[in-house]
């Protein structure tokens, strides 16, 4: 595939960023603080542009973690971390027209960012685990040759038997990676075009417990090598 390497390369750094930015979340954090130190970081490492509208790093925690919304739209707040918290940080680099994205939930206790093996709110250990198995279940189910509906109606009914909610503000799981962000094709109900084994897509269910407060979030790149999918 076409330049390959230059998009792990992108998405290994905004892996990386998101592993660095847990030692700078206290209990005095804000949205707007973790956001600007997630876009310094990536400045360290040679990325000083965005895909995402003039988002480069979207965070969400606390009584927000269930807001979906888009870039353009985005507003960091002002809210603190706290002794307990769901963060979750959403990153869309962009170097030479090509994109990186990534997000993760970050589970904070007792303050600091714990490990999943370290979490002690069963909430919170569940929803990370569901994350987990849903991308699980995408490399297992997905071949190719399948449309963008198919792929997107399996993933939806996974979440729901592992008893979650999609609550995306647009109901998709996940997009194509392109260079125009208007060109982007979406897992979507509706979408019978076939997926392009030449297309790098992004998986990033945002769910939650029917009723319950905490919206957690994984995103990551994915490509067919020959018809297997592979996580970038």
């Amino acid at each position: 595939m076409e330049k390959l390497e230059e998009y792990k390369n992108i998405q290994n750094t905004a892996k990386k960023v998101l592993k660095e930015i847990e030692e700078y979340i206290t209990e005095d954090s804000t949205e707007s603080e973790i956001a600007y130190k997630c876009k310094e970081l990536l400045a360290n490492s040679g990325i000083y542009k965005t895909w995402y509208y003039d988002c480069p790093a979207l965070v969400l925690l606390g009584s927000r973690s269930c807001l979906s919304i888009s870039g353009k739209d985005y507003k960091p707040s002002d809210e603190k971390v706290g002794n307990e918290n769901l963060i979750t940080i959403d990153l869309s680099p962009l170097k030479n027209d090509i994109w990186g994205d990534c997000s993760r939930s970050f589970v904070f206790e007792n303050k600091k960012i714990k490990s999943e093996k370290e979490i002690n709110n069963q909430e919170f250990l569940n929803g990370v685990e569901a994350e987990r198995r849903l991308h699980n279940h995408l490399l297992s189910f997905v071949k190719g040759g399948m449309t963008f509906e198919e792929i997107y109606s399996e993933m939806n009914r996974k979440i729901l038997e592992l008893g979650y909610e999609n609550i995306d503000f647009l109901k998709n799981t996940g997009h194509t990676i392109e260079i125009d962000r208007n060109a982007r094709k979406y897992f979507e109900n509706g979408n019978k075009e076939i997926v392009d084994i030449n297309k790098l897509f992004t998986f990033e269910p945002h769910i939650r417990k029917p009723g319950k407060k905490w919206g957690f979030k994984c995103e990551n790149i994915y490509y067919f090598n020959e018809n297997k999918l592979e996580q970038l």
